[in-house]
């Protein structure tokens, strides 16, 4: 098995798996269509990417040096999942067909990556598994292959939030809908809490 293929499974087996990215991108595919959470899509992955790379060039062992910090971004992450949580559970559950709302933009899906433990779990492991002598070559091949695995995972979440779009005609059906995903992120919010 040569070592791209290793590395996709990898990128895939972490990125198309459910969390909080993957979360709002079908929440966003849901209540704005696929073409306004592309800039969602497009940040989360363009975040992930520069964390991935940092981590490979030498992050993780200002992380291991300092493990208080390493606490820190994943409580401020918890606590920004139960914000978006929060923001998703009072939402009115009226759906913007005029293009008048705002979908989550490139910004907040690169800070979601940032704030997110599993994308720092998967960059550690990562790099820890293809690259861990920190060669360049073999960091940005990683991030090569990471970077088209995760855009079309997350933008897979997107696009199957556009099918959930006629389901959700009343904004009863949001209101929901909107709340079953702010638990799924309060859910989600507590494993990263676990031990």
């Amino acid at each position: 098995m040569s070592v791209v293929f290793s590395m996709a499974a990898f990128a895939l087996a972490c990125s198309i798996t459910p969390g909080p990215v993957n979360i709002v991108a079908l929440s966003a595919g849901a209540r704005f269509g696929l073409r306004a959470s592309l800039r969602h899509v497009t940040g989360a992955t363009l975040g992930f990417i520069l964390l991935l790379v940092l981590i490979g060039l030498g992050l993780h062992e200002l992380l291991l040096r300092w493990p208080w910090l390493t606490r820190g971004i994943q409580l401020f992450g918890v606590g920004f999942l139960l914000f978006m949580a929060y923001k998703l559970a009072r939402d009115s559950g009226q759906i913007d067909t005029q293009g008048n709302g705002r979908a989550p933009s490139m910004l907040y899906g690169a800070l979601m990556q940032w704030l997110n433990p599993k994308a720092w779990l998967a960059c550690v492991a990562g790099m820890g598994a293809f690259a861990a002598n920190g060669e360049a070559r073999l960091v940005w091949l990683f991030a090569a292959v990471y970077l088209v695995i995760c855009y079309l995972s997350v933008a897979c979440w997107a696009y199957a939030g556009t099918f959930l779009r006629q389901y959700l005609e009343h904004p009863g059906g949001v209101r929901r809908f909107n709340r079953s995903m702010a638990a799924l992120l309060v859910l989600s919010a507590g494993y990263l809490l676990l031990p």
